[in-house]
């Protein structure tokens, strides 16, 4: 139902993924899962909020800058800067473009950087994407980093933008069944969300994410209902749909902001289980399992099992920052995703072709019961992951 034409590709901020939220819901209300504390709703609702530029004049030296000569991240309707009024870096011939992009774009103050015209080739590569609409879900403390290329530093320069302002809809899906801990949660997750509708391929206009991520969906579904039958756990149990995974993680965003991370004994977020691994079936792969002993306790879990969990074998993909455990694993989170799919050979990942037919679903089956086996130990409170380092955090 999930993957059906009827949720059309589910794309994040658009009606569609709206019938994929109420379908979750229905399902978590068939279980004995209750909402989040305070809440009467499995729905987290909140907002999106999305600036998007409506005019900018940057002079300098007494010289307008070029449109196309720079870019920003901006979180307020209105900037006014000068020479007094913000802090300015430069990132100059010769530096590492992206070392230094990566470090200026999360500073925690307000930022005007000049890049030297030497990195003209990767900045004009850029500068397109990052001049679309800038998107949080929490403006407080965000600062607004603009980067402008020049061919020197200047004198005297004053920055002028006008932004406005738009808040857009989101939803995750969430539920517990409260155990004698409660502060201490074992969090099972997988994003909901995919990419819509797109250019038709042999008349084929929906990417209906069977695969990424329907079986996820399922997976945390089916963990509901089976640890639903089981009894007062130990520690208490979190299920999660994360919305807006495909556009930037927005939803894990949020979610991560809702609780004390710290409380958070390990999640276990499901990302693609419906097609077996490259080392066979009855195999799965668990992003970052060097960052904490989350992989290695499942591996070790049930050592007569012919299920096999093993490291991500695609670590140039850098797979561990690249789903909704990131936002929870900067944090100290063991916060892990497994998966099975081959993505280096999978020729419907973002594909209309991604469609239930392509799921191996005895696969996905034995890949479920095995992670239900596997947080046992983490549930009952006979196993504790070590928290990831965060200051090894990317």
């Amino acid at each position: 139902m999930i993957s059906s034409d009827e949720m059309r590709g589910r794309r994040a901020l658009t009606p569609d993924i709206e019938k994929a939220a109420d379908f979750i819901v229905s399902e978590f209300e068939n279980t004995s899962l209750t909402p989040l504390p305070g809440s009467s709703s499995f729905k987290q609702s909140f907002n999106l909020s999305e600036f998007n530029i409506e005019s900018a004049t940057l002079t300098f030296d007494g010289s307008l800058v070029a449109r196309n000569n720079f870019f920003g991240f901006i979180y307020t309707d209105e900037l006014n800067w000068n020479g007094e009024s913000v802090s300015t870096a430069t990132i100059e011939k010769g530096e590492n473009f992206q070392q230094k992009f990566g470090e200026y774009s999360n500073t925690e103050n307000d930022l005007l950087i000049f890049v030297d015209q030497s990195h003209e080739g990767i900045f004009s590569r850029y500068q397109p994407f990052f001049s679309r609409p800038s998107r949080t879900v929490d403006t407080n403390g965000k600062s607004n980093v603009v980067f402008v290329m020049v061919s020197e530093t200047p004198g005297e320069f004053s920055v002028n933008i006008e932004a406005s302002v738009e808040e857009k809809p989101l939803t995750n899906i969430v539920g517990i069944i409260e155990g004698k801990r409660t502060d201490e949660i074992v969090l099972f997750s997988a994003h909901y969300d995919h990419i819509g509708i797109q250019a038709p391929v042999e008349g084929d206009s929906i990417a209906n994410g069977a695969n990424d991520n329907g079986s996820g969906v399922t997976a945390v579904i089916e963990l509901a209902n089976y640890f639903s039958s089981q009894g007062k756990p130990e520690r208490t149990l979190m299920f999660a749909t994360f919305t807006a995974e495909e556009i930037g993680g927005y939803g894990s965003q949020y979610f991560s902001k809702q609780l004390d991370p710290d409380e958070i004994i390990a999640m276990f977020n499901i990302e693609m289980i419906g097609k077996p691994a490259v080392a066979g079936p009855n195999t799965a792969w668990i992003t970052g399992y060097d960052r904490s002993t989350f992989g290695e306790l499942l591996s070790n879990s049930a050592p007569d099992s012919v299920y096999d969990f093993y490291p991500d074998p695609y670590p140039q993909q850098n797979l561990f920052y690249r789903s909704d455990n990131a936002t929870l694993a900067r944090l100290g989170v063991p916060a892990h995703s497994i998966s099975t799919t081959p993505i280096d050979v999978d020729l419907d990942y973002h594909k209309v072709s991604d469609e239930f037919e392509t799921i191996n679903i005895y696969h996905m089956t034995n890949t479920i019961k095995a992670i239900a086996n596997a947080a046992k130990g983490m549930i009952s409170g006979k196993d504790t992951p070590t928290r990831v380092d965060k200051s090894l955090v990317d």
